[in-house]
């Protein structure tokens, strides 16, 4: 990083963001390019479990269902996991399952990487399973303990395949990137009677550096590609947290930025939440509810812990102790994950009125 990184996230991204809404065509043509590029099959390093990956995201399925069976055939999630991932019912998840396996077998698909366009078609999938298996493996949606270390590890396993075989790939940087920063985190992530300590809170001297200079490398690097995609914006975020020696010294402006640009490229009710956070931490936690307000009529928000959680949080920063108690309380008893119960409880009990 320069000696004077403040703002060079925000430069970069929004930069990148202008060339791909002027030039969509030069756009399309660089990415047939890439795909043309990408590496032959007997490439060093892959395995069974890579062509498995890509033999779950065949393109005959829809993309919801390939997601599916990829998260649960290579990364051994549960069907309710799944559901929870998805912000869908577990029976929708089940339904997608049966479909993807049907429709693979009615296509008689080889077992084998797929090479050339076919593969590009089916990365964007992969790298979805890949986050997902990864945010399930960092914070488990439910159990008793907070993470799930071997799925974070096999997910970061999986996407440095990928990324080996294709390397100038700024989105498969982006997210090896993402992944790295985030797990980077994990030994202050808990008590050591394995309590939840949230960021604000966690002692960034015992975060992984190692992780992060290589995570830090990554996203330079993505952000240098010619098409800007989430995982690199999302990489670029974290590495904004890893940057800031301590919680104060975060550069929410920076943070608010990049959601913004985030946000149009590809919204989602769980980057406006999060927008929301920095938007509280810029211009006061009124503001940031308001903008957690937009939310309420998404019907793949209702009741989610995520945004009960945020509200209650906001709300005790706002002074209002009965709001914040409430929603604590809800928050609780709508996560199945009980580190995050047992936390979400603890700040219950110290607001109550």
């Amino acid at each position: 990083m320069p000696d004077n990184p403040r703002g060079w996230l925000v430069t970069v991204a929004s930069r990148r963001l202008i060339d791909q809404l002027r030039s969509d065509r030069a756009r399309r043509e660089r990415e047939s390019a890439m795909a043309a590029e990408v590496p032959p099959d007997d490439v060093p390093g892959t395995d069974d479990t890579l062509v498995l990956l890509f033999l779950c995201c065949h393109p005959t399925p829809t993309a919801a269902s390939q997601t599916a069976l990829t998260l649960r055939a290579v990364g051994g999630l549960t069907t309710a996991e799944i559901a929870r991932a998805f912000l869908v019912p577990e029976g929708t998840v089940a339904a997608r399952i049966s479909r993807a396996k049907q429709r693979i077998k009615a296509a008689s698909s080889s077992f084998g990487l797929p090479a050339g366009a076919e593969r590009e078609e089916r990365l964007r999938v992969v790298l979805q399973v890949l986050y997902l298996i990864f945010n399930e493996g960092y914070t488990a949606s439910s159990g008793r303990e907070l993470e799930r270390a071997d799925l974070a590890r096999e997910a970061i396993r999986l996407t440095r395949m990928v990324q080996a075989q294709l390397p100038e790939d700024g989105e498969v940087a982006g997210l090896l990137a993402l992944m790295l920063l985030t797990h980077a985190r994990r030994a202050a992530r808990t008590t050591a009677a394995g309590g939840l300590v949230p960021l604000d809170e966690q002692d960034r001297t015992s975060w992984d550096h190692t992780l992060i200079e290589e995570g830090m490398a990554l996203v330079k690097e993505s952000l240098a590609q010619p098409v800007l995609g989430p995982y690199q914006l999302q990489a670029a975020i974290a590495a904004t947290h890893a940057a800031a020696a301590t919680a104060k010294e975060t550069d929410w402006s920076q943070v608010h930025a990049l959601y913004l640009v985030l946000e149009r490229i590809a919204p989602n009710p769980m980057v406006t939440l999060n927008r929301a956070i920095a938007l509280a931490e810029t211009e006061g936690p009124a503001v940031g509810l308001a903008l957690l307000s937009t939310l309420d009529g998404d019907a793949r928000m209702a009741g989610h812990h995520r945004l009960l959680s945020v509200r209650a949080h906001l709300l005790e920063r706002a002074g209002d102790r009965a709001g914040a108690y409430r929603h604590y309380r809800r928050a609780a008893r709508a996560t199945a994950g009980v580190a995050e119960q047992r936390y979400l409880e603890a700040r219950a009990a110290r607001v109550k009125p």
